[in-house]
C-alpha cells in the first residue's frame, strides 16, 4: 500500500503549536513575503482556498472568461457561471493550450484566460508563449500554480499576469487548506475588497503555508523527476516529452483497466487513479495515474517500479 501525500510533521507541528497559542508570529506577513520572492508579484494574498483565489481573479474580470476544453480545473467554469461571466472555452492539444486556437474566438475587450501551469497535471503549459499572445491581444492572464509554483525553471508560476493557487492536500504547498492570489495589477485587488474579506484564512493555516513553502522547489523536482521516470517506461503515455505530476495512458479499455488497478495500487486514504474522459484530465478514454497524489517517501524508484510494472502488466492482458 502506498502513502497518501499529507501535510509533513513539522507543518502539524508548527501549526498545532500556534493553535495552542504557543507561538503569535504574524505567518501571514511571512507568507506573503516568501510568495512575493517565489512569483515576483508586487501584492499578495493569502486565502481560505485555492477556489477562494480564482472567485477573486474572476471577480476582477469584466470582459469574458476563456478556459481551456480540457486538462483544466472545473472550479474555473462552475466560479465563471455564478459570477455571470461569458465563458467561452478554447479548443486545446489534449489539454495543451495552442495560440492558433485563440485566433479562432471573438472575444470581447477586458477579458481573461484561466488556466493551469501543468495541462491534466501532465503536461507543462507554454507559460511564455501564453503570456505573449495575451499580451499583444489585451487578455488578462490567470494561472492557477497550485502544482507549479516553485519552479525551478522558472517557467511556471510567475510569468502569468495572476498567478493563484491551492494549498490545500494534495497539493505541492500541503496544508490542508488555504490558498493565495498574487499579481502586480493593484486594480484586481481594489476591485474585489468584499470577496477578499470573505476569504480570508487564519494564522494557523498560514504558519503552514509558512513552513511548506521554505521547500517547495525541492519537493515539486521530485516529483517532477517521479514522473518522468514512469513516463519512460510505460509506453504510448499522453505528451509523453512533457514535464508533468502525473501519467495519462488513453486505452479504449480504460475503465476495466483502471478498476483493476484500484485494487493493487492502493493507499491509505484516496486512491491514485482516476478514470478519462474527466474535464480536469482528458476528454478521451484513459487511465491516470496520479503520481502527484503520492507521498514523498513514496517516489524513490523501487515504488515506482512496482507502480511501473502493475501497470505494464494490465495493459498487457
Amino acid at each position: 500500500m502506498f502513502k497518501f501525500k499529507s501535510p509533513s510533521r513539522k507543518t502539524l507541528r508548527i501549526m498545532s503549536e500556534v493553535a495552542k497559542g504557543n507561538v503569535t508570529t504574524d505567518f501571514e506577513k511571512k507568507c506573503v513575503e516568501k510568495v512575493n520572492a517565489l512569483t515576483g508579484k508586487q501584492h499578495v494574498r493569502i486565502t481560505s482556498s485555492g477556489n477562494n483565489s480564482i472567485f477573486i481573479a474572476l471577480s476582477a474580470v469584466d470582459g469574458d472568461v476563456i478556459v481551456p476544453d480540457q486538462g483544466g480545473w472545473h472550479g474555473f467554469k462552475q466560479i465563471a457561471k455564478f459570477l455571470g461571466k461569458n465563458l467561452i472555452t478554447v479548443k486545446t492539444d489534449d489539454g495543451l493550450i495552442n495560440t492558433d486556437y485563440l485566433d479562432e474566438l471573438e472575444i470581447n475587450n477586458n477579458s481573461a484566460i484561466i488556466f493551469t501551469s501543468f495541462a491534466a497535471y501532465t503536461a507543462e503549459q507554454d507559460v511564455k508563449e501564453i503570456n505573449r499572445y495575451c499580451k499583444n491581444n489585451g487578455i488578462l492572464t490567470i494561472e492557477d500554480a497550485s502544482a507549479g509554483i516553485g519552479d525551478s525553471q522558472g517557467n511556471l508560476g510567475c510569468r502569468s499576469d495572476v498567478v493563484l493557487a491551492s494549498t490545500g492536500s494534495p497539493k505541492i504547498i500541503n496544508v490542508g487548506s488555504g490558498g493565495f492570489i498574487a499579481s502586480d495589477n493593484d486594480e484586481i485587488f481594489k476591485k474585489t475588497s468584499l470577496p477578499q474579506k470573505l476569504s480570508k484564512t487564519t494564522n494557523i493555516i498560514c504558519s503552514g503555508i509558512d513552513n511548506e513553502l521554505d521547500n517547495v522547489s525541492g519537493k515539486l523536482e521530485v516529483s517532477l523527476n517521479a514522473t518522468e521516470h514512469v513516463k519512460k517506461h510505460i509506453p504510448d503515455t499522453l505528451h509523453s516529452s512533457k514535464r508533468g505530476l502525473n501519467v495519462i495512458i488513453p486505452h479504449d479499455n480504460a475503465k476495466s483497466i483502471c478498476w483493476d488497478l484500484k485494487k493493487t495500487l492502493t493507499t491509505d486514504k484516496s486512491g491514485m487513479i482516476t478514470v478519462c474522459p474527466n474535464y480536469n484530465r482528458v476528454k478521451q478514454k484513459a487511465i491516470c495515474v496520479e503520481i502527484k497524489n503520492l507521498d514523498y517517501t513514496c517516489l524513490e524508484k523501487e515504488n515506482l517500479d512496482k507502480i511501473i510494472n502493475e501497470i505494464n502488466n494490465q495493459l498487457q492482458v
